[in-house]
Protein backbone atom coordinates (compact mmCIF):
# COMPACT_ATOMS: atom_id res chain seq x y z
CA UNK A 1 0.00 0.00 0.00
CA UNK A 2 1.46 3.39 -0.82
CA UNK A 3 1.41 6.35 1.49
CA UNK A 4 -1.74 8.92 0.57
CA UNK A 5 -1.85 12.25 -0.57
CA UNK A 6 -3.71 14.27 2.73
CA UNK A 7 -5.66 16.34 -0.25
CA UNK A 8 -6.84 12.80 -2.27
CA UNK A 9 -7.89 10.77 0.62
CA UNK A 10 -11.62 12.61 2.64
CA UNK A 11 -10.26 10.58 5.62
CA UNK A 12 -6.45 12.08 5.81
CA UNK A 13 -8.29 15.17 5.31
CA UNK A 14 -10.45 14.86 7.92
CA UNK A 15 -7.72 13.95 10.09
CA UNK A 16 -5.18 16.70 9.32
CA UNK A 17 -8.01 18.87 10.09
CA UNK A 18 -9.18 18.03 13.51
CA UNK A 19 -5.29 17.65 13.98
CA UNK A 20 -4.81 21.65 13.15
CA UNK A 21 -8.20 22.69 15.30
CA UNK A 22 -6.92 20.00 18.21
CA UNK A 23 -3.86 22.11 18.38
CA UNK A 24 -5.16 25.20 18.11
CA UNK A 25 -7.61 24.74 20.83
CA UNK A 26 -4.70 24.03 22.94
CA UNK A 27 -2.35 26.48 22.37
CA UNK A 28 -5.30 28.82 22.86
CA UNK A 29 -6.55 27.12 26.20
CA UNK A 30 -3.11 26.83 27.94
CA UNK A 31 -3.31 30.74 26.78
CA UNK A 32 -6.12 31.19 28.72
CA UNK A 33 -4.75 29.80 31.39
CA UNK A 34 -1.54 31.62 31.51
CA UNK A 35 -3.47 34.83 31.42
CA UNK A 36 -5.14 34.09 34.61
CA UNK A 37 -1.56 33.08 36.12
CA UNK A 38 -0.42 36.43 35.29
CA UNK A 39 -3.60 38.49 36.29
CA UNK A 40 -3.27 36.98 39.52
CA UNK A 41 0.14 37.08 39.89
CA UNK A 42 -0.35 41.20 38.83
CA UNK A 43 -2.81 41.21 41.59
CA UNK A 44 -1.58 39.45 44.58
CA UNK A 45 1.39 42.38 43.98
CA UNK A 46 -0.85 45.14 42.99
CA UNK A 47 -4.45 46.00 43.96
CA UNK A 48 -6.18 42.89 43.80
CA UNK A 49 -9.84 44.24 43.08
CA UNK A 50 -12.72 42.58 41.62
CA UNK A 51 -11.92 43.05 38.49
CA UNK A 52 -8.80 40.66 37.83
CA UNK A 53 -10.82 38.41 40.22
CA UNK A 54 -13.20 38.57 36.82
CA UNK A 55 -10.67 38.02 34.53
CA UNK A 56 -9.34 35.18 36.11
CA UNK A 57 -12.36 33.43 36.71
CA UNK A 58 -13.61 34.45 33.05
CA UNK A 59 -10.13 32.90 31.75
CA UNK A 60 -10.20 29.55 33.86
CA UNK A 61 -13.69 28.87 32.40
CA UNK A 62 -13.35 29.96 29.04
CA UNK A 63 -9.99 27.35 29.03
CA UNK A 64 -11.36 24.80 30.25
CA UNK A 65 -14.15 25.19 27.76
CA UNK A 66 -11.88 25.57 24.82
CA UNK A 67 -9.08 23.21 26.53
CA UNK A 68 -11.06 19.86 27.45
CA UNK A 69 -12.78 19.01 23.88
CA UNK A 70 -9.15 20.21 22.17
CA UNK A 71 -7.28 17.81 24.59
CA UNK A 72 -9.64 14.56 23.74
CA UNK A 73 -9.85 15.59 20.02
CA UNK A 74 -6.02 15.60 19.96
CA UNK A 75 -5.96 12.38 21.37
CA UNK A 76 -7.96 10.84 19.22
CA UNK A 77 -6.43 12.01 15.86
CA UNK A 78 -2.99 10.08 17.39
CA UNK A 79 -5.05 7.05 18.55
CA UNK A 80 -6.14 7.17 14.32
CA UNK A 81 -2.81 7.17 13.54
CA UNK A 82 -1.51 4.64 15.68
CA UNK A 83 -4.30 2.23 14.71
CA UNK A 84 -3.62 2.82 10.90
CA UNK A 85 0.16 1.83 11.71
CA UNK A 86 -0.79 -1.23 13.57
CA UNK A 87 -3.17 -2.38 10.62
CA UNK A 88 -0.55 -1.72 8.42
CA UNK A 89 -2.40 1.25 6.22
CA UNK A 90 0.26 3.85 5.52
CA UNK A 91 -0.38 7.45 6.14
CA UNK A 92 1.28 10.47 4.94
Amino acid sequence: MTAQDPAEDPILARRARAARWAELGQRLGYALYGLAILVFLIGLFTDFNDTAARVIVACLVAGSIVLAPAIVAGYAVKAAVRDDIEHGREIS
